[in-house]
C-alpha cells in the first residue's frame, strides 16, 4: 500500500496526531530524463512529471494537507476559486474526506477535462460572471462567513504540501539542480519550491518562471490569472535566486507543448509547457542541469490538443488505402 505524502514527510509538515490522513497516493512523481530536448538545447533537461499525481496535477500535493487540516478543524465543506486544476483536486480530496466542495470558476474559462473531474466527484460548480480574480474574491467572502474552508493556495497548508516536490528532487539528484523552471500563474508553486529547497538546506536554485504575456487571454488556461495572489513573494524568490520571470507569447508556449509531446512523449496541458518555453529563452550555459516542472496532464485540456493537431484521416480498411494515406 502506498505511503501518503503526509506520512512520508510528517516531520516537515504541519501534521499532528490529530490530523487525519486524506490521501489518494499523491507525490513520488517521476523525474524523467529528456535526452532529445537536452541534445537540441545544449544543456541537461529533466522533467518533473507532476501530471502523474492522482487528479493529474501538482495541486494534489497541497490539497492532501489542506483538506486533512480542514477535517481536523471540524470543517464540513471546502471552497475554492479555480481555472480548473484546483477544482479537480479539491473535489476529489473533499470526496475522499466526506466533505462537500463548492467550486467558483470563471465563466467559460475552464478546460473540459478539469470540469469533468470536478463534476464526477459531485462538487457544486458555480460559474462566476467575471475573471478568476472575481471568483477568488467571492470564495474569500464565502470562507469569511465561516461555513467553508478556503483551499486555494492562500491557505498556507497548500504551500506546505507543495514544497515536498523540492524534497523529492533533492533526494533523487543528491542536491538541487542548477535551474528550476516552472510555470507562473498565481505564484504559489514558485513560493512552495523555494520554501522546500530552503528547508532541505541546499539553497534555492536559479528560478526561471514562465508566465503568459497575455495573462487574461492566454491559451494556457491554468495560468490565465491577471493578478497573481503570490506575486510579491514569488518574484522576490525569483530575484533572490538570480533567476528571472520570462514573459511568453502563446505561440512559444504551444511550440514547447508540441516539443514535449513529439520529442519526449510527455503529453501535458499547455500551461505546463511554460517551464520549457521559458528556459529556451533564458540564455543558459551548456552543461547546465535544468529541471522543468511539468505541472499537469494533457487530458486536462483535450480541446487544445484537438485544435492544435491534425484530425484522423478516414480510410477504407485495406493496405492500399493505408499506404496511400501515409504518402
Amino acid at each position: 500500500m502506498a505511503v501518503s505524502l503526509a506520512d512520508r514527510y510528517r516531520d516537515r509538515l504541519p501534521i499532528t496526531d490529530a490530523t487525519p490522513t486524506i490521501s489518494l497516493g499523491e507525490g513520488s512523481t517521476p523525474l524523467l530524463a529528456a535526452p532529445r530536448l537536452s541534445e537540441r538545447l545544449g544543456f541537461e533537461v529533466l522533467l518533473k512529471w507532476e501530471g502523474a499525481n492522482p487528479t493529474g496535477s501538482f495541486k494534489d500535493r497541497g490539497m492532501t494537507v489542506a483538506v486533512a487540516k480542514a477535517v481536523e478543524e471540524g470543517a464540513q465543506a471546502v471552497v475554492c476559486a479555480s481555472t480548473g486544476n484546483t477544482a479537480a483536486s479539491a473535489a476529489a480530496y473533499a470526496a475522499r474526506a466526506g466533505l462537500s466542495a463548492v467550486i467558483l470558476q470563471p465563466l467559460g474559462a475552464v478546460a473540459l477535462g478539469k470540469l469533468a473531474q470536478a463534476r464526477a466527484a459531485a462538487a457544486r460548480l458555480l460559474a462566476v460572471r467575471g475573471s478568476f480574480d472575481d471568483a477568488l474574491a467571492a470564495a474569500l467572502r464565502l470562507a469569511d462567513l465561516g461555513m467553508h474552508v478556503l483551499v486555494n493556495s492562500l491557505n498556507p497548508h497548500r504551500l506546505q504540501g507543495q514544497k515536498t516536490a523540492a524534497f523529492e528532487l533533492v533526494e533523487e539528484l543528491g542536491g538541487a539542480p542548477d535551474v528550476l523552471a516552472i510555470p507562473y500563474g498565481g505564484g504559489g508553486n514558485v513560493c512552495a519550491y523555494a520554501l522546500g529547497f530552503e528547508e532541505v538546506g541546499t539553497g534555492v536554485p536559479r528560478l526561471v518562471a514562465g508566465e503568459a504575456a497575455e495573462r487574461s487571454a492566454t491559451v494556457a488556461s491554468a495560468i490565465r490569472i491577471t493578478a497573481p495572489a503570490h506575486r510579491a513573494d514569488a518574484e522576490r524568490a525569483v530575484e533572490a535566486s538570480g533567476g528571472e520571470v520570462v514573459s511568453l507569447p502563446d505561440e512559444g508556449i504551444l511550440e514547447a507543448w508540441r516539443e514535449l509531446a513529439t520529442l519526449e512523449g510527455v503529453f501535458c496541458e499547455p500551461s505546463s509547457a511554460a517551464a520549457l518555453a521559458a528556459v529556451t529563452r533564458a540564455g543558459l550555459e551548456p552543461g547546465t542541469r535544468v529541471v522543468c516542472v511539468v505541472t499537469g496532464h494533457g487530458l486536462k485540456d483535450p480541446e487544445t490538443a484537438t485544435a492544435q493537431t491534425p484530425p484522423p484521416v478516414e480510410i477504407d480498411p485495406d493496405p492500399g488505402a493505408i499506404a496511400a494515406a501515409l504518402r
